[in-house]
């Protein structure tokens, strides 16, 4: 909701004015305001502005240290040089996972590779209005088991970093959605993440949840911020009941965190 009351008072601003809010750091989600009909880019890319002028834009785990923002509305300019804030990543151990779980067999890569494109056909998507303006809560509240950018060893094995956060919570804990979004994609069972629900909230920001346990949602369905999806479980590539939960602004991974504030 501070989000939203913030931007609540960008509508009365003047003009071409523009107005940014959120964390300028690696992994930082921002939700920005101009004039309805602007364009904005950044670093030389186009980002899609909503009628109402809003717009998203986030910073990857290793994003450089500034990037440009134009906002362009006909004949006049703004042009900012946004400073974005190092952050500094924990290493995390995980041993005890089934080891087909950490270096997959022959016979599983195809089923990895379908669950992949499933999951960035979503990411790769543009629905047009921006039902982020909710702001964003914690789907789940429980103690943080894994945080985001953090790498990860598997079973002794570096792998990629952690592109999320993790709650951990007994199976069977209710999850909600943290913001007002429309369900884009329903799996009973992929093979890293298990039963796994992704929201689409609007022009391109997109979140995704996984190893559940249950899931109450079906694609398509419209979501207001707190409705349930399911509850907390242990599937997929796991090693106790837990959310995994995923930010993502087209294809660049974010910190949850960075967008919800600390756990209540």
């Amino acid at each position: 909701m501070r989000i939203l009351a913030l931007l609540m008072l960008v509508f009365a601003l003047p003009a071409h004015a523009l107005e940014l809010n959120g964390a300028f750091k690696q992994g930082g989600l921002v939700i920005g305001q101009t004039e309805p009909g602007a364009k904005v880019a950044l670093d030389g890319e186009p980002v899609t502005v909503g009628t109402n002028g809003a717009f998203v834009i986030g910073f990857a785990r290793d994003a450089k240290p500034q990037a440009v923002l134009k906002v362009t509305n006909g004949t006049q300019s703004i042009k900012r040089t946004l400073t974005i804030e190092k952050q500094t990543y924990k290493i995390q151990r995980i041993d005890g996972l089934p080891e087909r779980k950490v270096t997959p067999k022959p016979e599983d890569v195809k089923r990895i590779q379908s669950d992949n494109a499933k999951i960035w056909g979503v990411r790769g998507s543009m629905s047009s209005e921006p039902r982020f303006l909710t702001g964003f809560k914690w789907p789940v509240k429980g103690p943080i088991s894994g945080v985001f950018g953090s790498q990860r060893i598997l079973n002794g094995k570096p792998r990629n970093p952690h592109n999320g956060v993790d709650v951990a919570a007994p199976t069977g804990t209710p999850i909600v959605a943290p913001a007002d979004g429309v369900v884009a994609l329903v799996h009973a069972d992929m093979f890293y993440t298990g039963k796994t629900v992704m929201i689409d909230h609007g022009l391109g920001l997109t979140t995704v949840y996984a190893h559940m346990d249950s899931i109450s949602v079906i694609e398509g369905q419209v979501l207001n911020q707190g409705d349930p999806i399911g509850t907390v479980g242990n599937t997929g590539r796991s090693t106790g009941a837990h959310l995994h939960w995923g930010m993502t602004w087209r294809s660049v991974h974010l910190d949850p965190m960075l967008a919800t504030g600390p756990m209540p």
